[in-house]
């Protein structure tokens, strides 16, 4: 298998545990799901049943603003805003959902400042 796909299965695999630990236990809260491209990172806030709550980027204008590259900085700062609205909306406890990205570099700098700014998880 090459690399490209090795990693993708790989991905996915943990994608796969992850998601199922997310489940069990999101029941009573809501999740802060996160993804991370090449060059951006996104971070949702969702309700166990799918439905998005808002979301926040790399891309947002309030980030884009700054024109930040893509690196762990922004991360910090996509963490940050994610767990001002998530409080501002009265939502203090979530599980955190990596979908599979290993936790260093941008996802643990962007939990990392999403539990400074006072969300539990």
């Amino acid at each position: 298998m090459s690399d490209p796909l090795r990693k993708k299965a790989q991905r996915a695999k943990r994608q796969r545990r992850v998601s199922a630990k997310v489940r069990a236990r999101a029941v009573d809260r809501v999740v802060l799901s996160v993804f991370r491209s090449a060059r951006h990172i996104y971070a949702t806030l969702a309700e166990p049943s799918g439905r998005t709550i808002f979301s926040v980027s790399t891309l947002s204008k309030e980030i884009r603003e700054k024109k930040l590259p893509g690196n762990v900085a922004s991360a910090k700062i996509v963490g940050k805003l994610a767990a001002q609205k998530a409080l501002e909306q009265g939502y203090k406890k979530v599980v955190f959902n990596r979908n599979g990205f290993l936790y260093h570099g941008r996802i643990r700098a962007l939990a990392d400042a999403a539990r400074e700014a006072g969300l539990e998880f």
